[in-house]
């Protein structure tokens, strides 16, 4: 293995960004995962301490200490989706992969987890594959999804897809309708709120489409920057307590209409989001 810091690039991380979190991310990208030697040479280099270091790693999600396969794919077995057949769908997918929950296969091409909860009780049982939700998933159906997988799941059909289905939100301090009927993304009303990013202050507009990441704006956002959301109507920033299981960035909590919560991240161009809707009927 190439030592992470041969050209510098590690220590002008540190000195750039000074975040352990981006360090982290250069190195998982290089390797796919955080291999012993790389986070010992981050502690050396940076002079945090290892426990730190394997802190941050294992607190988030997005960071594996063991080589993944180019697929992720967790299954949930909590108690609301146990009770509508998670066990069977996992092990569905462990007979499709040919692993077990933990394992990745022989070819690199699919990691296997199971995991308690996944923010989306109501919908269960539940699949995330490389970060796309699968509600009310039937055994049928997952070898078609694996198979999809392969060539790539970025791509949405508002109309088709099963993973995309509407919401209407208000705002987590106020509870006034954050609705926009006069503003239309993907066919329903819009999400909108008011931003702020340096010395910029606009509106912005989300699709209410679950799983849709078309937005519109009054102004153009840069890639990879945190933005501050703020109601419109009480002018209250809109921060929650939880941090982005996949960069790290504050979430955005709003109230879904008849109950749960739904958190989008704040960094411009991360699809890092989460579903809560426990006891919801949908």
């Amino acid at each position: 293995m190439n030592p992470v810091n041969s050209d510098g690039s590690l220590k002008k991380l540190a000195e750039e960004r000074d975040s352990l979190i981006a360090i982290l991310e250069n190195i998982q990208a290089k390797y796919g995962y955080l291999p012993e030697d790389a986070l010992r040479e981050v502690a050396t280099e940076t002079g945090r301490s290892l426990v730190d270091i394997y802190g941050v790693a294992t607190f988030y999600r997005a960071f594996s200490l063991k080589p993944r396969g180019r697929h992720l794919v967790s299954a949930c077995l909590g108690t609301a989706c146990h009770v509508r057949g998670g066990p069977v769908i996992a092990k569905e997918i462990g007979k499709q992969l040919d692993i077990k929950p933990g394992q990745t296969a022989s070819d690199n091409e699919f990691t296997f987890e199971t995991v308690n909860c996944l923010g989306a009780c109501a919908l269960g049982p539940v699949v995330v594959v490389d970060g796309h939700y699968f509600p009310n998933m039937k055994t049928s159906i997952v070898k078609q999804i694996l198979e999809k997988s392969k060539l790539g799941l970025e791509a949405i059909e508002i109309d088709t897809d099963q993973r995309v289905f509407p919401v209407e939100v208000s705002c987590s301090r106020c509870n006034h309708s954050l609705m926009d009927s006069g503003h239309l993304i993907d066919g329903h009303p819009s999400i909108r709120i008011t931003i702020s990013f340096g010395n910029v202050h606009g509106w912005l507009a989300l699709s209410s489409l679950y799983g849709s990441y078309n937005v519109s704006s009054e102004y153009e956002i840069p890639p990879d920057i945190i933005v501050n959301f703020f109601c419109p109507h009480c002018h209250a920033e809109l921060l929650g307590a939880s941090k982005c299981g996949e960069c790290g960035a504050p979430m955005v909590p709003m109230i879904v209409r008849g109950g749960g919560v739904v958190q989008i991240c704040s960094r411009r161009g991360c699809k890092g989001h989460m579903l809560d809707l426990d006891g919801v009927n949908v």
